[in-house]
């Protein structure tokens, strides 16, 4: 294991040479110069001397001679607001937040959380991290100059914050060893994980160099990730791991395997969307609210009765964002405490509110496998607040299975007097995962979930146009499913498309076979939608007459009752709606 160390440590060196660095933080020019100019001079730190002791299957973590148990939670908001939510962190009886990474921007965190008595268990980012699809693939067998560069930030941060009383300990890597297998396969993948194992080692003995305080972890996602560390990382001195839906097994795995080394927990919450299986329109099944809540301290339990070898957690998640995975795993989603909020404060035997939060059960959405684009449907729910506070709804939408986007919109919807929603559907074609919010008015919030189908509404009369020959100005002829053929608008097939170049203007055109009177068109559009449009007719395919204008195009579906006579019909797009193209999944021409 010293060898690579030491070669590591040379082309350092001479990496350092070349930039004109100095291999000290004082001399890097993206350094913390702003941290180090309000920082506390080390000799005048009270920092902790952090220390993991016992034996084998008898470990403990100490913290200035005494015990600490570790009860957190992964931190999420920005670092400017720590000294917004670190009171309440440490009203929940929270003792130590996790971070990710650790740059210039930390201090004024670190500092808030010294001000709380709240530790940090401060995070190292390596790529892979994350778990696959995190982008980002390294070659660590070869690639001397990422990992030079990685460890030589590693170091000029560990100097630089060794002394600050709120670390309790350095976590290098975030799930890599679980993100290389979205890099590499088969041998090459062993021996990448190997090598960022072995680079994981160096690390953490390049980091007791420097800080012999504070202990040195690793993190990695579910039990696959021991055995690298066993085989290659024997300086760690404890692993650890982010487990949702396993944490009750991760024993059995841990004595099944033999292990020496003591483990925390530094992520673990509600199952997540891998874990869970789908519902009726394949959608993964959130946890509901009620769940959540049980599920925390049931997870605590769990990992708490593996005495002497666990050593706490920091559960996931102290977030604020209320989008689709701020929904899933926050405790504050918007800033408002929701039933798990209350329950870990009962488990960490913190300060619990005298409010509680909305309860919402039993959440239905009336033909959900079904519902037509642009019409309603319907939303039913138990809903009661154990404090009889009056209440507030909210609902929802996120498009994540139409196209990825997490955000959540606004939906239209009104109240009816037996508690039922009528909700309005999009216009776009998909699955739409839909939200209940509901609001005590006091800070609380409950949220539910489930969703919907949304699907082409049925055109009136008798469709003229499906299977006909249809032509366009452009096609997309290369891509992912690429070539989008014109002819793909009128198959009747809503898997398929056609896509235009990106510019204006663009056109698609169906030959009827002969003149025919047409009193309705439908267009389905896919995420490349028209914002301003003709609907045209032509007997010659020459000559055009427009029979109905679009300015105010939104996309999804647009169902348009328009009389016209003529052998082609045509779409002329003369202003898009997005960065790209048009894009048609159909084009129906219709006569009553």
């Amino acid at each position: 294991m010293r060898t690579p160390r030491t070669l590591l440590v040379f082309l350092l060196a001479l990496a350092t040479a070349v930039l004109g660095l100095t291999g000290t933080a004082t001399a890097e020019p993206d350094g913390p110069a702003a941290a180090r100019d309000v920082a506390t001079a080390p000799e005048a730190r009270a920092g902790s001397v952090v220390e993991v002791v016992g034996t084998q299957g008898d470990w403990q973590l100490l913290v200035d001679g005494a015990p600490f148990e570790v009860r957190g939670l992964t931190w999420g908001p920005a670092v400017e607001d720590a000294r917004s939510y670190l009171p309440d962190l440490a009203s929940m009886g929270v003792n130590t937040i996790r971070t990710w990474g650790t740059d210039e921007s930390t201090l004024p965190l670190l500092d808030a959380a010294a001000d709380h008595g709240i530790k940090v268990i401060a995070g190292f980012w390596l790529q892979p991290g994350g778990g696959p699809g995190s982008g980002g693939c390294v070659d660590y067998v070869n690639d001397w100059d990422y990992k030079g560069w990685m460890l030589y930030q590693m170091n000029l941060w560990v100097e630089e914050y060794r002394d600050h009383p709120a670390v309790l300990m350095w976590s290098v890597g975030n799930e890599s060893l679980l993100g290389l297998g979205n890099c590499y396969d088969g041998a090459e993948l062993e021996e990448q994980r190997a090598a960022y194992a072995e680079y994981v080692n160096i690390a953490a003995l390049e980091i007791k160099d420097l800080d012999s305080a504070h202990p040195v972890t690793s993190t990695d996602a579910w039990t696959g990730a021991w055995p690298y560390y066993d085989a290659h990382s024997p300086d760690l001195d404890l692993y650890a791991i982010n487990s949702y839906g396993s944490v009750c097994d991760l024993r059995q795995t841990w004595e099944d395997g033999g292990y020496t080394k003591p483990y925390l927990l530094t992520e673990g919450g509600p199952d997540g969307e891998w874990e869970v299986e789908d519902d009726v329109n394949g959608v993964p099944l959130e946890p509901t609210d009620v769940e959540k809540r049980d599920g925390y301290p049931a997870a605590w339990e769990c990992l708490m009765a593996h005495e002497g070898v666990a050593l706490g957690a920091t559960m996931f998640h102290y977030g604020v964002e209320s989008d689709f995975g701020g929904v899933w795993f926050n405790l504050v989603p918007d800033g408002e405490r929701r039933l798990a909020y209350h329950a870990v404060a009962r488990m960490y035997g913190g300060q619990v509110p005298a409010n509680s939060p909305p309860v919402i059960t039993d959440l239905t959405a009336e033909g959900r496998t079904a519902v037509p684009a642009g019409s309603t449907f319907t939303l039913s729910a138990d809903v009661h607040d154990p404090d009889g506070d009056p209440l507030d709804h909210e609902v929802k939408l996120s498009s994540k299975y139409v196209d990825d986007d997490g955000s959540l919109r606004d939906a239209e919807f009104t109240r009816a007097a037996d508690g039922t929603l009528t909700v309005t559907a999009p216009g776009r074609l998909g699955v739409w995962k839909v939200y209940l919010l509901v609001r005590d008015g006091r800070g609380n919030v409950g949220i539910e979930t489930t969703s919907v189908n949304v699907v082409p509404p049925q055109p009136p009369g008798t469709g003229l146009s499906e299977g006909r020959p249809t032509t366009a100005s452009s096609f997309q002829e290369f891509g992912n499913g690429a070539p989008y053929l014109p002819e793909h608008a009128t198959d009747g097939d809503y898997g398929t498309r056609w896509a235009s170049d990106w510019s204006d203007p663009q056109w698609l055109r169906v030959d009827l076979g002969s003149a025919r009177t047409f009193d309705h068109v439908q267009l389905a559009w896919e995420t490349s939608f028209a914002r301003s449009y003709e609907i045209q007719v032509s007997d010659d395919g020459a000559a055009w007459t427009t029979v109905h204008r679009v300015t105010d195009g939104q996309g999804g579906v647009d169902s348009l009752d328009v009389t016209g006579t003529g052998r082609y019909v045509r779409m002329l797009g003369t202003e898009r709606g997005t960065g790209w193209g048009y894009s048609l999944l159909e084009f129906g021409v219709y006569a009553s």
